[in-house]
């Protein structure tokens, strides 16, 4: 049976929960350190270049959210001014459920909205799993930049 997946607009008081996503994420070993909720309110929520984070919620718990935001000069991935910035992150466990697709139609209607020409998604080289999701979302390869591989979609 496959639980029901609903998606919604983060809010700030989700910050513990974003945290929770990402510290789960470090825990299977597929990032670099845990966060605390603090991090998440500064880099997701309380970020004057938030675009939009949606969340996908199944069986009454945050599984996953993605990140749209604007680049800005001197940002820490090097993303051109001006483009928009995505960032996906979903508990393990409930990878591979659609999740990511779901996420990414929204945030692709919030871009469109914005109006960057371009995204980019800068993965990091050994995420195999997020080569291919972005992949499979339509973002290529452009540069290499410190141990990722940014991956941009033209708008």
């Amino acid at each position: 049976m496959t639980s029901e997946i609903t998606l919604r607009l983060a809010h700030p008081d989700d910050a513990e929960a974003l945290a929770t996503v990402q510290n789960a994420i470090f825990c299977a070993g597929l990032r670099a350190g845990p966060v605390d909720a603090d991090r998440m309110r500064e880099i997701y929520l309380a970020n004057p270049d938030t675009i939009q984070v949606t969340i996908a919620e199944q069986d009454g718990a945050v599984a996953g959210f993605q990140f749209l935001g604007l680049a800005r000069e001197g940002n820490q991935y090097g993303v051109p001014l001006g483009w928009g910035m995505v960032g996906t992150h979903i508990r393990p466990e409930s990878g591979r459920s659609g999740i990511g697709r779901r996420l990414f139609a929204e945030t692709l209607r919030a871009a469109r909205r914005a109006g960057p020409a371009h995204l980019d998604a800068s993965i990091g080289a050994d995420n195999q799993g997020g080569l291919a999701y972005y992949k499979a979302m339509g973002f290529r390869p452009y540069r290499e930049f410190e141990g990722r591989i940014p991956h941009r979609l033209d708008l």
